[in-house]
């Protein structure tokens, strides 16, 4: 398998090769971005009941304390 590599630009979410760039129908091809950070969004679920029922094994009591 031979390769060659094109410049190319993102426009609008699509990457744009110069117009004398003529490539096959379908050719698949790779995008590589040098000199870019990633910047990943972590979210941390937070946990949940298998049976919600069980809720009232969790039921805490406040109560008011002394000299306080």
């Amino acid at each position: 398998m031979s390769t060659i590599t094109y410049e190319g630009v993102v426009r609008d979410g699509r990457v744009r090769l110069p117009e004398s760039v003529r490539l096959p129908e379908s050719a698949t091809g790779y995008v590589v971005v040098p000199n870019f950070d990633v910047q990943r969004n972590v979210h941390v679920h937070s946990p949940k009941l298998v049976n919600p029922e069980d809720v009232r094994d969790f039921r805490k009591r406040v109560t008011k304390g002394e000299g306080r």
